[in-house]
């Protein structure tokens, strides 16, 4: 029984959600009809059937597929967002920085939920309002790592960017690499073998204010 029909099992009939629960509980059935799907192939009428609810209470909270999609996207982008500035928050030292970031984008993707999946595996690219938005997150969380790299290294602020954007394309492309391959690799094993190559590639520059002999 997955949440939803727990939720809805233990709610007697009749019982009216407040809306914020209901459009939660609306995202919540979409996104794993979007995932199992994919965008194009999933119906409204799956999405109101996972959430058991009639079309038209689903069509009171979202005028259409793509204004659920995007509503989903803006959530998810901004879970990665935050995870990544938290993790370079989390400490002042910066190989440990590192490794908390590398493990940010695999706690990311190892989320049971999948929902990277619609942010970097979506079949929907094409699509403007959906490109915008993983066009944010990708820089977002790379402008979040270049500020750091910038403060800490001296380099300008466009070459900390290109150090910036190297580091988070590795850690998301290897961490979606590691989930397909079926965690072959125990994460914590994975995100420490990621974070040693990505220190000594950043370690090679030096700290702002040091002899750079």
């Amino acid at each position: 029984m997955t949440a939803i029909e727990q939720t809805e099992a233990a709610r007697p009939r009749g019982t009216r959600l407040p809306r914020r629960a209901r459009r939660n509980q609306l995202l919540g059935a979409a996104q794993e009809v979007f995932v199992a799907q994919g965008y194009h192939s999933a119906a409204m009428d799956d999405i109101a059937e996972r959430a058991g609810v009639s079309k038209p209470v689903l069509y009171q909270h979202f005028p259409g597929k793509l204004d659920l999609y995007l509503a989903l996207l803006d959530q998810h982008c901004e879970s990665l967002i935050q995870a990544v500035r938290g993790a370079l928050a989390s400490t002042t030292d910066n190989k440990q920085r590192v490794r908390a970031t590398m493990d940010a984008y695999f706690a990311y993707v190892e989320d049971e939920g999948g929902a990277f999946r619609l942010v970097f595996e979506s079949d929907l690219t094409n699509e403007p309002a959906v490109r915008e938005r993983v066009d944010k997150v990708t820089t977002e969380c790379a402008e979040a790592i270049r500020d750091v790299i910038a403060e800490d290294t001296g380099l300008s602020r466009s070459e900390a960017m290109l150090l910036a954007s190297g580091l988070g394309g590795l850690a998301q492309v290897v961490a979606r690499s590691w989930l397909h391959s079926d965690r072959s690799v125990p994460r914590e094993q994975a995100v420490q073998l990621l974070a040693s190559l990505a220190w000594r590639g950043i370690a090679g520059f030096p700290l702002h204010g040091t002899d750079h002999h």
